[in-house]
């Protein structure tokens, strides 16, 4: 009885040497997969970003020539040709493994950034542009979207400037300068905010004056309207299309606009107006504000010159790469003048 119980007592103990020993030899294997996975993800990762950037240096170089033999930016030109879905199988076939498939593509476009109006426009030296203001509001307006927001907007990019500073007090203005610190508080909310522009304050209400012990960042992207109360990710997918944020102020580009955006920035066009003049440059595109102003007398003001433009500086590239089962996606800001086009920043998204 006791050999009997021995022999049992032995089994179960080979068994379970074994199923630890299976366990061990499963837990190896299971990460040396791993480690080999996470090396051809960093791989593919640094693949697709040498792919990005040579497209990238290509974008730009589309650009340069583009300025070099024409003064006009419209979208009958080849930097606003789309690339579709274009395949590297030479590039994969020397970093590939026997086991991998040859599947890597290319695509990606150029937009003119100009086409969009341009938040940074809504202010200058920390204080908000009344004209701009009444812009925004209306492209707000065409887009079925609150327009009362475009002050607060404003508001916070006058905040993100560098603040003006106060000459010294002159005879008299004492009562002036009391009645400028009240309006300037913070606490009194912005949707009574004065809308003339006096002292150190913005058309709004708001200090701007360097003494504020705040300065907020500068906004970047369009999500940083996020931080602007009233917003939210719906606003932002429905605004991307048509508001931008450039470094510095901008004109739009007539050639490339869209309806709602050329008829916020000019004051005496409907909608339609805007519409009917896009289908006009679509036939045949501007050349300069004569030109434009030659077709709709009655609709463009002298005055509208100086917020139009007929060629761009800056453009936006996006590109993206799918590597096998690794996909890269990002966004570039272009900036371009007669003699260079840099890269001011990059996004993956």
């Amino acid at each position: 009885m006791n050999l009997f119980k021995q022999r049992g007592v032995a089994v179960v103990t080979a068994l379970l040497l074994t199923t630890l020993a299976i366990t061990i030899v499963a837990s190896l294997f299971w990460q040396q997969q791993v480690q080999v996975r996470s090396i051809e993800n960093q791989r593919f990762q640094l693949q697709k970003k040498w792919v990005l950037r040579g497209a990238l240096d290509w974008a730009g170089l589309i650009l340069r020539e583009d300025r070099r033999i024409s003064k006009v930016d419209h979208l009958g030109e080849p930097w606003a040709v789309s690339l579709g879905d274009t395949r590297l199988d030479q590039y994969v076939e020397n970093g590939k493994t026997d086991t991998e498939d040859s599947d890597a593509t290319l695509s990606g476009q150029i937009s003119d950034a100009q086409a969009k109006y341009n938040l940074t426009n809504l202010a200058a030296n920390g204080q908000v542009d009344p004209r701009e203001l009444a812009v925004f509001a209306k492209l707000l307006s065409n887009l079925r979207l609150d327009p009362s927001l475009a002050q607060q907007v404003a508001v916070q990019i006058a905040l993100t400037q560098e603040r003006v500073v106060a000459g010294p007090d002159k005879p008299g203005d004492s009562s002036k300068k009391q009645e400028d610190s009240g309006a300037g508080k913070l606490g009194g909310g912005l949707s009574g905010a004065n809308t003339t522009l006096h002292g150190g304050l913005s058309s709004v209400g708001l200090s701007t004056s360097s003494n504020s012990e705040v300065q907020f960042l500068k906004f970047s992207q369009i999500e940083d309207l996020l931080a602007v109360p009233g917003f939210n990710s719906s606003m932002i997918f429905r605004l991307r299309n048509f508001v931008t944020v450039l470094p510095r102020v901008t004109k739009i580009n007539v050639n490339t606009t869209t309806a709602e955006v050329l008829s916020a920035r000019l004051e005496n066009v409907s909608l339609s107006d805007a519409a009917l003049m896009i289908a006009s440059r679509d036939r045949a595109y501007f050349l300069d504000f004569e030109r434009f102003r030659m077709n709709f007398q009655d609709k463009v003001q002298e005055s509208d010159r100086n917020f139009l433009e007929f060629q761009s500086n800056f453009f936006v590239v996006n590109g993206k790469v799918k590597l096998n089962r690794s996909l890269l996606e990002v966004d570039a800001l272009f900036e371009r003048d007669d003699t260079k086009t840099q890269v001011l920043w990059i996004k993956e998204n």
